[in-house]
């Protein structure tokens, strides 16, 4: 995707183009911000921008260069993911290896290192000797969610970029001019994705929209029988990606309550396809108990962030939760 396709991050794409244009490109970039808002698709433009044959400052998408990094196929652009949990020192070690040498056809050898913040403590490391020895025919370009859990000392060697929230507005436009989405609907989504495009396009999936139509089914059930809470869990999908997914709209919604409990004003809720339910808790439950919630829905993410035993942390959650009915 070109630079000047790239939604709402033009001061930033213009501070990548001037380094390009001056020839002065650092050898380590860290792009940092919320999740969805351009950083990797950015950090992929400006890789196959600095190899392209034919611009300086962008790429052309039609030269042979170009081409192969539409595929992936291109050499000097390596692309490093965590595996599993981690990024591992075993793939630190091998850009280690291949950053000794020159471009195989490029201008530059460009290594991407996405969610940079899950280098185990070997790998972060080693990839601080790396930044300590640049070679300057190699870029690095590291992309974070969570530049606080980098180690400063790696965070001080490379040149920071912030990735800034979309506005609503922004969203709206993207949902409308490439997704062909009805207006009132893509402004009922942008209102619930925080700024973030990738996460609009998560809630429009009919699984995560079903979600909260289930959690706030399983919720006013516990009004009535306490057992109804055990099936919570089970509501936050199998896998730990999903549940995290799912306990973000959970802390969320929380979120709305609070906010309609202070101002009832329906127009700031994040969620207004469940303002039916989002109301009627704010109004039975207490300003404490909903911060409490909100504290309690927290803590389980960052224990499964962590890796602890998924189930057990939701069902503790379930449990903790106040006020949803069961006093």
């Amino acid at each position: 995707m070109p630079f000047r396709d790239i939604y709402g991050q033009g001061r930033q794409i213009g501070v990548l183009q001037s380094a390009m244009r001056r020839g002065r490109v650092p050898h380590a970039y860290l792009f940092y911000g919320i999740p969805g808002i351009g950083k990797a698709i950015t950090a992929r433009g400006l890789a196959q921008a600095l190899n392209c044959r034919e611009d300086n400052a962008d790429f052309c998408g039609g030269c042979p260069s170009c081409l192969k990094a539409g595929r992936g196929t291109h050499p000097d652009i390596v692309v490093i993911e965590p595996e599993g949990v981690f990024i591992k020192i075993d793939r630190i070690r091998d850009l280690q290896n291949q950053i000794q040498f020159r471009p195989f056809e490029g201008r530059k050898r460009v290594f991407i290192l996405e969610d940079a913040d899950r280098m185990n403590d070997a790998a972060a490391n080693a990839l601080l000797k790396t930044l300590e020895e640049p070679n300057p025919s190699n870029i690095l370009i590291l992309i974070t969610s969570r530049i606080h859990a980098l180690p400063q000392t790696i965070v001080s060697r490379c040149q920071k970029v912030r990735f800034q929230p979309l506005r609503p507005e922004i969203i709206v436009s993207f949902l409308t001019g490439t997704k062909a989405m009805d207006a009132q609907s893509a402004r009922a989504v942008a209102a619930s994705a925080g700024g973030s495009i990738g996460r609009a396009l998560e809630i429009c999936t009919e699984a995560l929209l079903n979600f909260k139509q289930e959690i706030a089914g399983i919720l006013a059930a516990a009004g009535s029988t306490s057992v109804s809470i055990l099936s919570l869990p089970d509501s936050f999908g199998k896998d730990r990606e999903s549940t995290l997914q799912r306990l973000d709209i959970f802390r969320e919604w929380c979120r709305d309550m609070l906010v309609y409990r202070e101002l009832c004003d329906a127009g700031r809720l994040m969620h207004r396809d469940i303002s039916g339910a989002t109301e009627q808790y704010a109004e039975k439950m207490t300003g404490p108990d909903i911060l409490d919630n909100i504290r309690t829905i927290r803590d389980a993410r960052s224990a499964i962030e962590q890796n602890a035993n998924r189930q057990v942390v939701l069902e503790s959650m379930a449990f903790r939760l106040k006020a949803f009915g069961r006093g």
